[in-house]
């Protein structure tokens, strides 16, 4: 009598549940650096442009960069934009209102360009006082959020931002670690907190094309198998 042959077991193939749950945790993962990077690229323009007017002054021994930005700056602003970028698409999931205004990389990079208009307008552009500077970079960050996102759930994140983004920077400044020039709104500049408001709203744009970007590929991948 003929023995059967038994054949070796091959690799065990993950079930489509773990395959998911892996998947979206390396592009959880991929997101959030490119959104550090993003953020990192950002603060360094930016941050130059508020030294060479001025705006921004740091003591010269902080200043370790050939951009003369002190150097915990972009490192900063890149782990807040990481979080920004993720946090947005993971509100609008939770909220049940996927955020479908004007979703193409067009018109996140020409968010991006705004944004940086406005804060170059920060730093150029001079007016008689404060307040009507205050007033304009308000009326072009609330015009940002109407031109690029329109949703409730930006709006309402974009003022937390802005919060608690001119709250750390009073107590930085507060603490010495750096300062503004003519300050007139406690330690800050009053318009600052458009400039927060501003950059919340765009990198939570970006955040939410990319994470669109991972919820095509996901289900290009299911498709296939």
């Amino acid at each position: 009598m003929a023995e059967g042959k038994t054949e070796s077991p091959g690799p065990k193939k993950r079930g489509p549940y773990i395959s998911s749950i892996t998947s979206r945790s390396v592009n959880l993962m991929i997101r959030g650096v490119v959104l550090f990077f993003i953020g990192v690229f950002l603060a360094l323009v930016l941050n130059l442009l508020q030294i060479q007017r001025n705006v921004t002054l740091f003591p010269p021994d902080v200043i370790a960069s050939i951009f003369s930005s002190a150097w915990w700056v972009p490192p900063c602003c890149g782990t807040a934009s990481a979080v920004i970028g993720l946090l947005y698409p993971c509100i609008d999931r939770h909220l049940g209102e996927p955020h479908k205004f004007k979703r193409e990389w067009s018109s996140v990079m020409r968010c991006v360009a705004v944004f940086v208009g406005i804060n170059h307008a920060s730093a150029k552009v001079d007016f008689d006082n404060n307040i009507q500077l205050s007033l304009t970079l308000a009326a072009l960050s609330i015009g940002l959020w109407w031109t690029f996102d329109r949703s409730r759930s930006g709006f309402g994140l974009g003022v937390g931002i802005a919060f608690l983004a001119t709250l750390v920077t009073q107590l930085l400044v507060y603490n010495g670690v750096y300062q503004y020039t003519s300050p007139d709104f406690l330690y800050v500049r009053s318009w600052l907190p458009c400039i927060f408001f501003a950059g919340g709203i765009t990198m939570g744009n970006i955040g939410r094309q990319l994470a669109m970007y991972e919820c095509k590929v996901i289900a290009e991948k299911s498709h296939q198998e």
